[in-house]
Formats: structure tokens, sequence, C-alpha cells
């Protein structure tokens, strides 16, 4: 059975995840640990989510990011719910959209709430929808065309990945962007939050299409401007750019 979950863990966080096999894994499988050496990078298709392991081959990378070592301890839902949780919070409490910086603590949200349910079928839906958005978000650039869907399927059968797991990428590649359906889904504000929030993730905010991408699709989750405000400098605030600071891999 598709374990959307998991999944988003190899994604954005979830170190020490259980894999198929009751084996221990990090965040991409069992490329995991290379991939802690190497920094825990976030790439992108068009450049924002997690690259190495399977991300790294879905996601390409143009620079990259690098997520903040303490948001990495907890699974790939918590991260996503952390983000949507905090900016939020400073949302609701009129306070200014003010970046801060990745050493800043990003704490998990509370327990059995829209970000962060308890229940399992909850969390699997959730999950399911946060990938879906992240793929979307990715292509809005074009850059996931034909060839390199097709080098992606070629890299893919190369990893530890389920026949599900494939399935559900190979699946939502080949999927017409469509910016309403990534929307539709989400049925509270909070997951409307999480969802532009992974969405940003997915993403670097450097071409006009990406740009009009992430203006319709908080739009199509009816978020308004302060909250989407709060979660630009929320993402931005738990990443760094390793380009602007002259880091490589190391």
């Amino acid at each position: 059975m598709f374990d959307a979950k998991s999944l988003l863990d190899q994604f954005i966080g979830g170190q020490n995840q259980t894999g198929p096999a009751g084996q221990q894994r990090g965040p991409f499988g069992q490329g995991g640990d290379l991939l802690q050496q190497a920094g825990n990078f976030l790439g992108g298709f068009g450049g924002g989510a997690l690259s190495g392991g399977l991300a790294g081959v879905l996601l390409g990378s143009k620079g990259g990011r690098k997520i903040a070592k303490n948001a990495l301890t907890y699974g790939g839902l918590a991260v996503a719910g952390a983000l949507a949780y905090h900016a939020y919070q400073n949302y609701q409490a009129g306070k200014q959209a003010v970046p801060a910086t990745a050493d800043t603590p990003l704490l998990p949200p509370p327990s059995d709430t829209p970000f962060n349910p308890v229940q399992p079928a909850e969390q699997q839906t959730l999950a399911r929808n946060l990938l879906r958005a992240m793929i979307a978000a990715a292509k809005a650039d074009g850059h996931v065309d034909a060839a390199e869907q097709a080098n992606i399927f070629a890299q893919m059968d190369k990893m530890s990945l389920t026949a599900e797991d494939k399935a559900f990428v190979m699946d939502e590649l080949r999927r017409p962007l469509d910016v309403d359906a990534v929307a539709s889904v989400a049925r509270t504000p909070e997951e409307a939050a999480e969802i532009y929030a992974v969405s940003l993730l997915a993403i670097d905010v450097d071409s006009p299409s990406e740009r009009a991408y992430l203006a319709l699709l908080a739009a199509r989750l009816k978020l308004d401007d302060k909250l989407v405000a709060h979660l630009h400098v929320t993402v931005e605030g738990a990443t760094v750019d390793p380009m602007k600071q002259g880091a490589g891999l190391s």
C-alpha cells in the first residue's frame, strides 16, 4: 500500500525513518546517511526542495537550499506543519513579516490540529496533498519536460523505492499542471497554509512563471496577503542559500 507520509519524509525531513523491511533509513532512503554527511541540502525541480537521494533525482538543483538542522529532526509532515504553524501564529498575532534566521528553532505544531493530525488516515491524506503540491509547484517553470521525466524515471529504477512510490511520482510528473486541483483539497485555512509552505520549498521564485504560479495558488487557496508574506519569510528563515554563503557540500 502506498505510504504518502513515508515518501514525504524522503522529500523534506524525517531522520531515522523506518523503511519497507523495517530497516532504519535517513530522509532519502538507503542513501540518507550520505545525504546527511553532504549537509541535507535543499534543491528543487526549479530549486527549492531537498536534493540528494530521491529528491535529488526528482528535483534537480539550481544552487539549492539548506534547511535548518533543527527542522530535519522531524518527519516531513511535521516540518511542513511547523513552517505553516509558525507563520500562522505570527500572522494571527498581527506581527510584521520579518525574516528569522536559520538558527531560530523550528518547533513542531501542536498534535491533533489541522497542522499535525494524529489519525493515520488524516496523516496520509495530508501527506499525499502536500506531495502533489510540491511536484506541481516544481513543474511551474516548465523544467520537468518529457526528456527530464525520462531521465527521472531511469534514475528512479536504480533506487530503493517501492512500486507504489514510483507509480505515484510518475503519475504526478505526467499530470498536467493544475493549480485548481492542488488548491481544492485544502479543507481548512491551516491546510491551505501548509500547501503553500511546501510549494515554496519546491520552488525558487526566480522566474515570471513561478511568481505567477504562486500568486495564483495563493488566490485559489484564499490566503490573505499578510499570511502569504509570513509564509515566505518563515520558509526563507528556515532555509539558507549555500550559494550566497559561498558554501559547498561540506
